[in-house]
């Protein structure tokens, strides 16, 4: 792949407007704006990251997760971009803008993802394979294709899906976004129908593939297969951005909700160190008193640290991953002591965070609250004549298509609706269909 052609402003849904000679403006930033001051990126606000949404005590949710990520991943991309002009030149037009692209793609990443985190996702899923979906496929001669997208259900396709589907009453390219900044956030640029094993995401629905072969073939991006591409080399450094987030912040977290003591915690954080720097670390800390702000202190640190690790494995591995061969993830391939203490920071967290009861407990309700809404509204778009059908259906905004001619077309429509709901609304509508509360009167 050549990154004269993987960097590109030319825009989803406005081709025709395209003219490579004009770059007075950067079309990158108008990406972050844009996604930004959106509805859907408004919304993630209330969707769950790991814990619980917040009582007293603040953690993540999905919009403060991925912003923190889009911090990380414009410096990985700031660093990249600085280290490929020394290689290039000022030759190849958008080097500059690689932390701008990366920062964009960072904050969309999550944008697909539907209410209550993973288990938001498998609700969806079983309900088709396993629940009174599975029937739907057979009565409705549903395609292989279009049943693998329904029954593995994926956050990463939908996300491409939001930004570039025309919703009713909605322009043509759905966010119109640069080709690039939508390629970087792909992170599995296949179709479901290549998945093996116990690996089961995919980048786009059937109903995507198409756009995504448009933009892959558009970028230069390798085909493999007729429907399953190589990475486009950014979606790497917004991965490293999402990891390096997603697991030390994880951490932090953990510690104010006291599933982590201070000193579990401290240590955890100071192994990314050496011991010279861990001295120096521990001298500093005198200084703070406060402990959540120590911790913020060295948590801030090995921030530092895994960017400047990833952006080093990106340079060293550029051309494998321009060749599409380099396999794996950029923090997968540090190995000195700091991948030591990244692996070690995972391996503390699957033990102690992700089977916490707090946790447990919020997928437990989130994946039954999900699974009667997918019940629900997949039998209200499929019976319509009914009368409590037509009660429901009136609750669904107009933009979502659950008069689409094919079946495939009217689960969509559902999916997109619930996909798109926060935890609280997904909650309050779930009471109310069940009978569990009423409007105030």
């Amino acid at each position: 792949m050549d990154w004269k052609y993987l960097l590109s402003s030319k825009r989803f849904g406005l081709e025709h407007y395209y003219d490579d000679k004009k770059h007075d403006r950067t079309e990158f930033q108008r990406d972050y704006d844009r996604l930004i001051f959106s509805a859907p990126f408004r919304r993630l606000q209330n969707k769950t990251q790991v814990f619980p949404l917040p009582g007293n005590i603040f953690v993540h949710n999905r919009l403060t997760h991925s912003l923190e990520v889009s911090c990380v991943g414009r410096s990985l991309g700031n660093i990249v971009s600085k280290k490929l002009i020394e290689k290039y030149g000022d030759d190849i037009i958008f080097l500059s803008e690689i932390g701008a692209i990366v920062s964009a793609g960072c904050l969309a990443h999550d944008m697909g993802n539907p209410p209550f985190g993973h288990s938001g996702e498998t609700a969806i899923s079983t309900y088709f394979s396993e629940g009174n979906g599975l029937a739907l496929k057979d009565k409705y001669n549903i395609s292989d294709s279009e049943w693998n997208d329904i029954i593995h259900f994926e956050g990463n396709a939908n996300a491409l899906r939001l930004l570039t589907h025309r919703f009713n009453g909605h322009r043509a390219g759905g966010f119109v976004l640069t080709y690039s900044t939508l390629a970087s956030i792909v992170k599995y640029p296949y179709a479901a129908d290549y998945i093996t094993g116990s690996k089961k995401k995919f980048g786009f629905f059937q109903s995507e593939k198409e756009d995504f072969a448009k933009i892959a073939n558009d970028l230069g991006i390798i085909k493999l297969d007729e429907y399953k591409y190589a990475r486009h080399p950014l979606v790497y450094l917004v991965e490293a951005a999402d990891d390096i987030c997603y697991e030390i912040m994880d951490i932090e977290d953990a510690y104010k909700l006291k599933i982590f003591s201070f000193d579990e915690t401290l240590e955890l954080l100071l192994n990314f160190f050496d011991e010279d720097s861990k001295k120096r670390k521990r001298e500093r800390l005198n200084n703070v008193k406060d402990r959540n702000e120590q911790i913020a202190y060295i948590r801030s640190s090995v921030i530092g640290v895994l960017v400047d690790k990833c952006s080093g494995v990106f340079i060293d591995n550029e051309e494998s991953i321009l060749n599409g061969t380099f396999e794996g993830s950029l923090v997968d391939k540090i190995d000195d002591f700091v991948g030591d203490a990244y692996r070690e920071c995972t391996k503390k967290s699957l033990e102690s965070i992700y089977k916490s009861k707090d946790v447990v407990d919020i997928e437990i309700a989130g994946y039954n609250i999900i699974y009667t809404l997918i019940d629900k509204l997949t039998d209200a778009v499929f019976n319509t004549d009914k009368a409590y059908s037509k009660q429901l259906l009136a609750r669904i905004p107009e933009q979502y298509e659950i008069t689409a001619e094919t079946p495939y077309g009217k689960i969509q429509a559902v999916l997109d609706y619930v996909s798109s709901m926060t935890d609280i609304y997904a909650l309050d509508l779930y009471k109310k269909i069940t009978g569990m509360s009423l409007p105030s009167l």
